[in-house]
């Protein structure tokens, strides 16, 4: 195994120790609600803040840390999620619950950017999307081993083991990076200004609207997974593990895909996977409810779903190919916020109507998506022939 694939492999365990964190909480939301006598949606808050904020602190935190050693952010980061899991498994009061959820929140987006930054800087240019999908697969992982284990043990025993599981795979993250991580990985710090200035660029601006729009699309409905499958599938919570677990092994090979296909074409690798949006939501509100038809929506659901992270870093560098790690925070910033947003939307739904009607708020936001990549592809098209005709002239 060369240099940069152990970097990478280590950078995924990490990941895989932070959306344990994030979205573990997921399949255990009603659990939560049940302890705490609050409703579903307040629960909910657990997941909405820590996206919260990620998105409003992330690109600040990521500028004000760019020129410090990588092992060391990646080792203070995941020794805070370690933390927050120890304090969350015995079961505090909600408020201070909400608050250890919230502190590793404040570097996630440092972490993942450094954590890309190192494995793309220790490989080939041609290797990057590739490098950067190792990284990012710790997502996919995540969903097909350790949220779907800790979501069935908090079936079998009570919702505070998922927050004991997490803590394993935090304390595993910790002992590879201190073990392989090389020490004294310091880039070289840019000008706040030379990165800044990428929010000026008008191509990567709707890169960011494409990936804000497309995660909230995503989030409304999968934020309420086990209730959802509770609720309008009559499942149980031993039967949704099972379902988390599909919906993850279906993700990994999806998102090994996607980094196929980024390599050949990243807008059409985006917009292909973005069309889930709107088949996903048809098929979850018009399917039946037998347990071999779920199976099949859980599928389709996981294929169209995994990759997002990795399609919305991979889009949002292509416009901003120079400023790597600040775009990366961007696009976990605005992802995030998009998590919010999405939480929030179903939240507001599930209120104000029924849960069945959440998936359609997913639709209109995958609409939006896709309005974005049209309209970036529209620009730089029209871009490119003024600078051919420029030339000539």
């Amino acid at each position: 195994m060369k240099l940069n694939k152990k970097i990478a492999y280590v950078g995924c365990l990490g990941m895989i120790g932070i959306i344990t964190t994030e979205f573990g909480i997921i399949g255990i939301l009603p659990q939560i609600a049940v302890y705490y006598g609050i409703t579903i949606d307040k629960a909910a808050y657990l997941l909405s803040a820590f996206a919260l904020v990620i998105a409003l602190t992330g690109p600040f935190m990521t500028l004000l840390l760019s020129g410090f050693d990588r092992k060391k952010i990646m080792l203070v980061t995941i020794f805070i999620f370690f933390f927050s899991t120890i304090v969350s498994a015995f079961s505090p009061p909600f408020w201070l619950l909400m608050i250890v959820r919230m502190l590793p929140a404040f570097l996630q987006p440092v972490y993942i950017a450094t954590a890309i930054a190192a494995a793309v800087a220790s490989g080939k240019k041609s290797q990057e999307n590739q490098l950067m999908g190792i990284v990012l697969g710790g997502i996919a992982l995540a969903m097909v081993t350790t949220v779907p284990f800790a979501t069935y043990l908090a079936s079998i025993f009570s919702w505070q083991v998922s927050f004991y599981i997490q803590t394993i795979v935090s304390a595993l993250a910790l002992v590879a990076i201190f073990k392989t991580m090389p020490s004294g990985d310091i880039p070289e710090k840019k000008s706040y200004g030379s990165q800044i200035r990428i929010l000026k660029d008008s191509p990567f601006l709707l890169s960011t609207a494409m990936n804000f729009f497309m995660i909230a699309s995503w989030f409304s409905t999968y934020s309420y997974f086990a209730d959802y499958l509770v609720k309008t599938r009559k499942l149980d919570m031993a039967t949704i593990s099972y379902m988390l677990l599909l919906f993850g092994v279906v993700g990994v090979f999806s998102n090994w895909l996607a980094g196929k296909m980024l390599t050949k074409s990243i807008t059409k690798t985006v917009a292909f996977f973005l069309s889930g949006t709107i088949i996903i939501p048809v098929i979850l509100v018009y399917s039946g409810d037998s347990i071999w038809t779920t199976v099949i929506v859980i599928i389709i659901w996981g294929f169209f779903y995994a990759p997002c992270f990795l399609n919305a870093s991979a889009y949002m560098i292509s416009a901003a190919p120079k400023s790597l790690e600040f775009a990366n925070s961007l696009a976990t910033s605005f992802g995030n916020l998009g998590v919010f947003l999405g939480t929030a939307a179903g939240g507001w739904i599930i209120s104000h109507s029924a849960i069945n009607n959440i998936p359609w708020a997913g639709m209109v936001f995958g609409i939006l998506a896709l309005l974005m990549v049209v309209w970036r592809s529209v620009l730089e098209k029209k871009n490119k022939k003024v600078i051919l005709i420029d030339t000539i002239n």
